[in-house]
Parts: C-alpha cells; structure tokens; sequence
C-alpha cells in the first residue's frame, strides 16, 4: 500500500520569543531534520510544508523528500491542504500528519502506526500515549484527504475526525503528546533526555 507523511512544518514558532523550535538542535541535527530522517526512515513518500523563503529549507538539504512552499499566516490548514493535494496526487492511499516538533516519536513509532492503519485502511488511526491520551501522529485514510481541501484557520482535522473517528494506538509513555513549543518545554525536555 502506498503511503505518505506530512511533516506541516510553515508555522511562525510564535511561542519560542525569537528562536526557531524547528531549527533547535538535538544530537548535533535540527529537529526538522531529525524528524524527517526518521519519517523518511519509513519507506513512506516524505513532504514538508515551509514557508515561502524560509531558512527550514537549509535544515533538509539534500534529503529526497517534497517541499510544499505555503503561506502559512491563517494556520494548520494551509498546510494540511497542500499535504493532502500532494498525498492524493502520489497516489497514496493513507496520509500520516507527524507534527516535527514532537522530539521522541520515532520510525519504529511511524511504522507501528502505519502497521496497525493496514488491518482497518479505510478507518483513521490516531496514536495515543499508553494511558489512552489522543495525540500524534494521525493517519488519515484516502477516502477522507479531499475533505482536508475545506479545512480553514488553526484548528487542524479536528473536524475530520469528529466526523470520522479514528481508533487509538497506544505508544509508550507520554511521547504521543510531547511537543516543544516553547524554550520552557526545551529545557525541561533536554533535562531529562
């Protein structure tokens, strides 16, 4: 089955006071990158949403992935449009939305999910953290991407998947949910890793 990641990364970092959450290291790499290696590491075809011009673009040099240049100013659903466009236009038959600033999802996680999405394909899946957390990534099933091309504003598939529930897939401890968005988060999330 032919699979695809979305990796919507055009948003302003608003909350990081000047700093670019996505051009942060981890492990000598930029989190954008890292997050790419580790959808691209999937086997999955890999895009990226950026905004027009945006420095991101240097942190994925010479990866083989999509870049989708967007004004990203209303939110999410810029992206997410572009993503599905995209997915649609490969041919894929599920779309996963991996937010690059979660730092401890990994391709072992990726593929778990993809794994999972193949038993029930036409159903979203939405990981969870082991205590039944909705959180991300979320896989959303062909038939469902053309009804991303409506979405508007920053509230992301929220209401895609009111209407089509996923089911949940637990991944091991709090990871479904840890984001950095913040130098707060940062540097409560390098004390501990």
């Amino acid at each position: 089955m032919s699979r695809a990641i979305l990796l919507p990364a055009a948003g302003a970092s608003s909350r990081m006071r000047g700093r670019d959450k996505l051009l942060e290291q981890v492990d000598g790499v930029s989190l954008l990158r890292r997050s790419a290696l580790r959808a691209k590491a999937t086997g999955a075809a890999v895009a990226v949403t950026l905004p027009v011009g945006s420095p991101r673009r240097d942190a994925l040099d010479g990866l083989d992935l999509t870049l989708l240049e967007l004004d990203a100013t209303e939110g999410m659903a810029a992206s997410l449009r572009a993503g599905a466009a995209w997915a649609l236009q490969t041919g894929a038959q599920a779309l996963m939305i991996a937010l690059p600033d979660m730092p401890d999802i990994t391709t072992q996680d990726m593929q778990a999910l993809f794994d999972r999405q193949t038993k029930t394909p036409d159903t979203p899946l939405r990981a969870a953290t082991d205590d039944g957390q909705p959180g991300h990534p979320v896989i959303l099933p062909r038939k469902v991407l053309a009804k991303l091309s409506g979405l508007q504003g920053d509230a992301g598939a929220r209401a895609i998947l009111k209407d089509h529930p996923p089911q949940l897939h637990p991944l091991p401890g709090q990871r479904a949910l840890t984001d950095l968005d913040t130098p707060e988060a940062w540097a409560a999330w390098r004390a501990e890793n």
